[in-house]
């Protein structure tokens, strides 16, 4: 909601809020967080595909988003912190 995305300091334009975008994490130890990532990446059509913090074997969890097939940019970032800030970088 926007709520729960302005409380959580997420931007005022997150996909989440229009219900394009959804945060995943195997919580179970099915397949790591790196595993499916990289079979979004390799296999599906996105619109923005997020490897979130964590470290360069595994992300603490993914992003992805969907717009439509038309309007995925398929662009791929790593999200990392500098000063306390979350930063986005191209991969």
């Amino acid at each position: 909601s926007v709520k729960l995305n302005k409380a959580i300091g997420g931007s005022s334009k997150s996909q989440h809020c229009k219900g394009q975008a959804i945060d995943i994490d195997d919580t179970y130890g099915v397949v790591a967080n790196s595993e499916m990532y990289n079979y979004i990446k390799n296999n599906l059509d996105f619109d923005q595909l997020i490897w979130e913090f964590g470290d360069d074997d595994n992300p603490n969890w993914v992003h992805v988003s969907y717009v439509s097939e038309d309007s995925n940019r398929r662009r791929c970032l790593k999200a990392y912190k500098e000063q306390g800030r979350s930063k986005y970088m191209v991969v």
